[in-house]
Formats: structure tokens, sequence, C-alpha cells
């Protein structure tokens, strides 16, 4: 099975059901299966075939899903940009990954073909196309391989140049097989898509809905962090499944109202990854909902390879719930410096191996052997993982070695903090460690309570120097906290 038959299999066996809501129309698999043909034809006239890769560049739509569906029926490879994304980093990465053509809106059309010269097509992005010359019943099903490249996802490079990761058929169905049959999804399920189709979790919502003849629903990418819209929508939509990452549900709760209102009786399967989700809210929901709570972990790299179903003794821990054992297939463990194998109560860098783990980064040598994940974990006693921090959150503050995700920690254990983020601000002997935490609504907490509360759980180097409180704090486009553009704020911002 490779990612390009999901949908013409969904179309024989479910055709007349719903398969996409989008805020550019619906489309049922019928209709999505004839009209990814008819994009595919006019890739196809392009020069587009098996092997190339084609770059997508627009908002969340039915015009996105179907060309990235008309993309794998070539054989080729989808690269979806940010919609959001200025012309300048989308014409970066159609050159990074000799991209054979590129689809966008129409009125980015003339520009990015002035960026990017000849060599590469650009055309319009287009629902139902005009500019096949086939028949309109041929069918577009070139081979492809389990192992042949599905898709690249650009992300952030430590270096700031976009590193491309590679995912293969294969590495991609392990996930979406294993999350199936973890939810036991069926094609009454109707799956929400609030993240970005450039972000790996909305692989889950787009296949897992696919693979069964169930709807996805699309998240306008104006509403993803609209709070009281937000809710609105998991109520309105029916939503069964949803995924997201955690500061999305946490303002859903904070500034959505979202516990004002009875859970919705069809919502089963709440999932959650990308950063630690605070206790505190994960209580919240719990006793808000009956549906299941789920703790999903992973790098782009390796999409997810450990999970965590919620218990109740989670709820009675200061922590964030663990992110777990292994999934999809994959084996995980983790590493101490010397190279040995953590035993329960240590502290290691989680390494995965499995069918998950990237083909490797677009232009580089293919990934071998197991992913380094760069995150350090702690091994419970049963075996599980406690989500530690990044590797490079790990720094030295006035000789002391600090994790960042400790602190943090510490500050979410308390009831009315909703968000923290502990950065280092200044170097040498001026670095000093700034906490930023977002109060829950209608508390005001000073730094002397945070610094009282902080003590009590941390050893005296892990107490933040300075604590400040914000009504919000600044968001990468896949909603995890800006730690970059915080760091920069609080350099040039004195201290009250």
């Amino acid at each position: 099975m490779t990612l390009h038959r999901i949908v013409r299999d969904a179309a024989k066996t479910h055709g007349d059901r719903l398969a996409v809501a989008a805020d550019d129309g619906t489309l049922t698999y019928r209709e999505l299966d004839a009209r990814a043909d008819a994009v595919a034809r006019s890739l196809r006239a392009l020069g587009v075939s098996r092997g190339d890769r084609v770059v997508l560049w627009a908002d969340k739509s039915a015009a996105m899903i179907t060309a990235m569906q008309a993309v794998l029926r070539l054989g080729a490879a989808y690269v979806p940009a940010d919609g959001s994304a200025p012309e300048h980093r989308v014409a970066v990465l159609a050159r990074d990954c000799a991209a054979k053509a590129v689809l966008t809106t129409r009125d980015r059309t003339g520009p990015l073909r002035a960026s990017l010269g000849t060599g590469v097509s650009v055309a319009e992005l287009a629902t139902s196309p005009d500019g096949a010359q086939e028949a309109a019943d041929a069918r577009i099903d070139e081979p492809a391989a389990p192992d042949d490249l599905a898709y690249i996802l650009y992300t952030s490079g430590s270096t700031g140049a976009p590193k491309g990761v590679c995912i293969s058929h294969r590495n991609a169905l392990a996930f979406v097989g294993w999350a199936v049959d973890e939810l036991a999804a069926g094609p009454d399920d109707r799956f929400s898509n609030h993240a970005p189709l450039n972000f790996d979790l909305s692989v889950l919502d787009l296949y897992g809905a696919f693979a069964v003849g169930a709807s996805v629903h699309l998240v306008a990418a104006e509403l993803a962090y609209a709070p009281a819209q937000l809710a609105e929508f998991l109520h309105s939509e029916q939503i069964t499944i949803w995924y997201s990452v955690p500061s999305a549900l946490t303002l859903m709760i904070r500034e959505g109202g979202l516990l004002d209102r009875p859970a919705p009786r069809r919502l089963r399967a709440v999932l959650f990854a990308g950063e630690p989700f605070p206790v505190t809210h994960v209580r919240a929901l719990a006793g808000w909902t009956r549906a299941r709570l789920l703790n999903l972990y992973g790098p782009t790299e390796t999409n997810v390879c450990t999970f965590h179903e919620v218990r109740p003794t989670d709820l009675e821990r200061d922590r964030p719930v663990p992110i777990g054992v292994a999934c999809s297939g994959d084996q995980v463990w983790a590493r101490r410096a010397d190279g040995g194998v953590c035993g329960p109560g240590e502290e290691g860098e989680l390494v995965a191996d499995g069918p998950t783990v990237m083909r490797g980064y677009w232009g580089r040598e293919p990934q071998r052997g197991p992913y380094p994940t760069g995150d350090v974990v702690r091994v419970l006693d049963d075996g599980r993982f406690d989500y530690v921090g990044r590797r490079d959150h790990m720094v030295k503050v006035r000789g002391h070695r600090v994790e960042l995700g400790d602190v943090e920690a510490a500050l979410l254990a308390h009831p009315a903090v909703t968000e923290a983020v502990v950065v280092v601000v200044g170097s040498g002997i001026e670095a000093r460690l700034v906490a930023v935490v977002v109060p829950a609504h209608g508390h005001d907490l000073g730094p002397l309570e945070l610094r009282r509360h902080c003590a009590a759980r941390l050893p005296r180097y892990l107490v933040a120097d300075e604590f400040r409180t914000r009504s919000h704090l600044p968001r990468t486009r896949n909603g995890k906290a800006d730690r970059a553009a915080l760091a920069g704020d609080l350099a040039v911002t004195p201290a009250p």
C-alpha cells in the first residue's frame, strides 16, 4: 500500500461520503478522486513525472488537498509551503528541492515566475483545472514503491537555512496504520485538521481519515488561534477526533469558553503533541470529557514514535503527563552520554529506530540507523518515558548546567500558571534566567509568589533570576512558543 492509493480505494467503497470540508467547499470521495486525476493530468502536461517534486503554496483548502493527491498519483512528491510564507522563502524551497513545478494562487503566479525564472513551472492551484488534454475519465496511477519519496516537510535548521525532511510512503503509513488501529477509526469519524499542512501533525488528520473513509474538517489558518471560534468549531463540525498542539487547547480552555458548555457527545479522542501540556489543563479536560486523552511524541524526522494515554494517576503529578512507550512499529530507548542504555531513574537522549524514521534530509546523506532526537527523557520505573527537555535547551548559567524544561515544569505545576517559558538572556557572567508565565484568567501572579513556588521544588541554581507575566506568548506558525522572539524581546526590554 502507498499513500496515492488511499483515496482511490476509499472512492470505490465510500464514494458519496464526505471526504473534505473546507472554507472553499466540500468534496466527497468520488469528487476528490476525480479532481485529483484532473489536476494530475494538468501537472503531467507541465512535465511532472515520477520522482519529481512539486511545491504547493497556498492556505489550507480543498484545492490544496486535491493537489497533494494529484502529485502522489504521478509518483511524484509534494512539498507543502505555508500559505503565509513570503515569496522569497518559497523560492528558496523550490530551488533547494529542485522542484519541477509550483502550484499557487492566481495572484502569486506572476511574481513567483519572476523570482524563479525558467526551469520551474508555476501554475495556478485549482480544484477543477481546465488544462487536461486527455479524456476526462483517464485514470492517473503511476506506480510508487513503499520506499519512494512521498513528501518533504521543511523545518527551520539550526543554521537558519531550512532543512527538508524526506518522508517515504512506508514512513507515513507506518504511523497512519498504527493511529487508525489505536483509535479504532471508522467511516463515521470526523477528524479535525488544526495543524498547517506543512506540519507533521496534519498527516494523521488527513490520511487517518482517508484510510477509513472518514471526513476531515480543515481549520482555516485565520482561526487557528481564535479560541472562541475553535471551541465552536469543535461543536458545530461534530468532531470525533481532535488533534492539535497543546497551545491551541490551552487557549480554548482559557479564553474560548471550551469548558463552559458540555463536551460534544460524539467527541471520543483528544490528541495532543508538539510540546509539553500543563497538567492543570489535562486535569480540566479529563473532568470535562469522557473522550480518550492521548499524548503523542516525535520530531518531524520520526513522526510519532511514542504515545501515552492519560491515566487517573497521571493527573496527580506535578509534571506534564509522560510521553509513554514506543508505537508505530518503532523501537525507542534513552541513551546515556557514554553510549549505554538508560535504566529506570536515569536521564538520556531519546533515540528512535524503525519504519517511521525519515529517509534523510533533502540533498544530504541518507539517514542510516537510529535517529537521535535531541530530546532528553527520564526513564520511569515501568519503562515509560518522561520528557525532560531539549538538549539544545540545556544551558550553563554561572557554571551550573540548567535544563530549561525542568524549570518550566516546576512553573507549570502552579495551579494559576497556564503557560511558561524560560529563556537565557545575556551571556557569560551576565547570563540570567528569565521566566515568562501566562497566568490563568482572573489571577494576579507576582514575582515573589512565583519565586517561592519554584524554591520549594527546585535547587537554588534552577530558580529563575527574573519572573515576568504576559497575557500571551509569541508563537511560531506551528503554534509552539517562539523562544527566539521572546528572548530577543526580553534582551531589549529592561526588567520592571
